[in-house]
């Protein structure tokens, strides 16, 4: 019915830049918000940013200043800008939306993940 599909992960080294991409599919009524979230190997998944319709943002403060979100509303689409990586952002990154289906059933899915590797 609904699915999330992440793209643009990979290997980049420190200081580098990678640009993640999540399209949201299927029987969507519409979409409050849309988000990232990243687990590294033996850690908790945590939060690393979050945007309304309207472009309403938040970060963790591990990111600020050096990710940037951005949605494209009619394309059912959030991106994240990752600049100056560290080897600290190694982690699987997820896309997170919180949507009304057409069936008005509101949830919040997750993408299947991308791995981003930053190596030193």
């Amino acid at each position: 019915q609904v699915q999330l599909v992440e793209s643009g992960g990979g290997l980049v080294q420190a200081g580098g830049s990678l640009r993640l991409s999540c399209v949201a599919s299927g029987e969507i009524e519409s979409i409050n918000v849309m988000g990232w979230y990243r687990q590294a190997p033996g850690k908790q998944r945590e939060l690393v940013a979050t945007c309304t319709t309207a472009w309403r943002t938040n970060y963790a403060d591990s990111v600020k200043g050096r990710f940037t979100i951005s949605r494209n509303n009619a394309r059912n689409t959030v991106y994240l800008q990752m600049n100056s990586l560290k080897p600290e952002d190694t982690a699987i990154y997820y896309c997170n939306a919180d949507l009304v289906t057409t069936t008005w059933d509101r949830d919040v899915y997750w993408g299947q993940g991308t791995q981003v590797t930053v190596s030193s």
